[in-house]
Parts: structure tokens; sequence; C-alpha cells
């Protein structure tokens, strides 16, 4: 079984609220709270083991808030290989109104990361890199990591064989698509950032995700929220629509279509078919608490329901 690593630089405590009528300059009671490791590498790595992948989990931990991510991943049986650090691993908390279907998220920056930490998670990479078959690189990157760190990593796999896999923001984002990953993986915000323009429409979200391809990036998957998703390679492009449902809370939503999509891939479907795949999964994930907690079963069965059309 090929084994996917996943890299959670930034990794945290993510606690979701779950509010009624939630408004500012007030206090309030949650109806129900959810305490559980977090950072995107991780909720990856949660959703390809609920899809029967083998996975490991890279990332830092510090203090004590590393202390119970680490015993999170215990508890899930999620393999992990972490860099221990000092300071204090960040918290990422959510506070979800099902009424208003509003979701607010307040999220720490994340520890001081050392120049030798630094240069121990690249040993971390390299090491790992021996057995892997994929590379994904997720989420933010704490202060003292460089901002071309996922280009590097990017670039090392390519070297040994691996397909490398970037879903971030910003700069580390940019910096990364010149390393021409196998497959980028932002929202529509993060995608507007890169290219430095409004996209409003489908076709304005193309365009942009085509001038990624022909700058050497494999693949691009565009996630649009509630509007689906779009995918698209050097021969064609298509877009996907979930079926109506239940909404609770999308923290994770894109986590959890970046595992399915990569899960498809790796059974050798075709891109409408990963779209699709990734696509269910996102809305299965909405339609739960906690990011990446959605059932296979709840994925595989919103996955026909799921338009795809092709774009060109």
């Amino acid at each position: 079984m090929r084994l996917i690593v996943t890299v959670t630089l930034n990794a945290a405590v993510d606690i979701t609220y779950t509010v009624e009528n939630y408004t500012l300059d007030r206090v309030h009671r949650p109806i129900s709270v959810k305490t559980v490791a977090g950072g995107k590498g991780i909720n990856v790595a949660r959703v390809l083991k609920t899809l029967g992948r083998e996975t490991l989990a890279v990332g830092f931990a510090a203090g004590y808030n590393g202390e119970l991510i680490l015993a999170g991943l215990d508890e899930e049986n999620l393999m992990h290989d972490f860099v221990r650090i000092p300071g204090e691993s960040r918290l990422c908390i959510a506070v979800v109104d099902p009424v208003n279907r509003t979701q607010t998220e307040v999220n720490e920056v994340g520890p001081e990361v050392s120049q030798q930490h630094v240069e121990e998670m690249r040993d971390k990479i390299l090491s790992v890199l021996g057995k892997a078959d994929y590379l994904v690189l997720s989420g933010s990157t704490p202060p003292g990591v460089p901002n071309d760190f996922y280009a590097w990593a990017i670039s090392v796999a390519r070297d040994r064989g691996a397909i490398s896999v970037l879903d971030t923001s910003g700069e580390n984002l940019v910096r990364g698509i010149e390393s021409m990953p196998d497959v980028v993986k932002p929202n529509v915000a993060e995608l507007t950032e890169v290219v430095g323009r409004e996209l409003n429409t489908v076709e304005e979200i193309l365009d942009a995700a085509l001038g990624l391809v022909s700058s050497g990036v494999g693949t691009v998957a565009v996630t649009m929220g509630r509007s689906g998703a779009l995918a698209a390679d050097a021969d064609e492009a298509w877009v996907a629509v979930p079926p109506e449902i239940e909404f609770v809370s999308a923290v994770g939503s894109g986590d959890s279509f970046l595992a399915a999509f990569i899960d498809a891939r790796i059974r050798g479907e075709a891109l409408p078919v990963a779209l699709a795949a990734g696509t269910a999964a996102g809305a299965a994930n909405a339609m739960v608490y906690g990011a990446g907690f959605c059932p296979a079963e709840l994925i595989k069965s919103l996955e026909p329901n799921v338009q795809a059309s092709r774009l060109r």
C-alpha cells in the first residue's frame, strides 16, 4: 500500500464550539464542544485513514498543547513523527452557529521555530521520502520557517520520485507554485491572491487555474465553498456541484476534499471522478462537527449526487 506523508508545520488543538444564534458582545453557552488534534495536514491524514490509506503525519509539536496534539493522534491511531520544539503549539477556535449558518474562527499564529529545528524538519522529510509515494504540504507555517520551505520540499519530493501536493496560502503558495508541484489545491480567495485579480465567475477561476497549469503545475483543484470545486490539468477541466445537504460546519471541508481527491487519483480514477469524490467528501465534512470526521460511507453515498460538467 502506498504511504502518504502529510506535513503540518503549524499543527493545532482545534476547538469547535456550537453556539445557536451567535452574536457579538454577549455571553454564550455552547450546546456542544469538540476538541481534536488539528491543522490542515492532520485533517487530510484523518480522512485518508478513513478511506483506508496508510498515512504518516509529520509536523512540529510544542508545549502542553503539543502533547495534546500527539495524544489525540495516538487516540485516533494516526501514525505520526513530530519534531518537538520549545514554546506552545497554537489553539484554533471555531464558533459555528447552525441557526444562522455562520462560522467564526480565531486561529493563533503558532510558536517560533529556530533554524536548528527547521533543519531537523528538513532532515525528517528527507528521511520519510525514502518510503513515501505522496508528500502533502498543508496549511500555514509558524514564525521562523522560511517561506520557501514548501518550495524546497516539492523539489526534493520530485527528486525522490514522490508526488507533491500543496495546499497553503500567501507567499508560501506563491513560492511553492514556482517549484511546480504535481497538485495545488487553493480556495478561491487563495487563488485570487496568487493571480492578483478578482475571480467572480467559474470562467475567471478556470482561467486562473489554467495559468498555473501553464506555469508547470500538474493539476489545479480549486475549492469554491458551497458552489463546489473546479479541477484542471493540461488536457481537461471540470467543475463539480455538490448535492443539497444539511449544513453543520465547513471547518475542514477543503482538507476532506483534498484527501478524497488524492485517494481517487491513487485508485487510478480520471480527473472528473476524483473531482466528484473530493466534492462529495467536502460536502460530507460539512454535515458533521469536527474537521475530517466524515464517515467513508457518507462520502460514498453523496458521490453519485455530485454533478460534474466538462469545461474544456
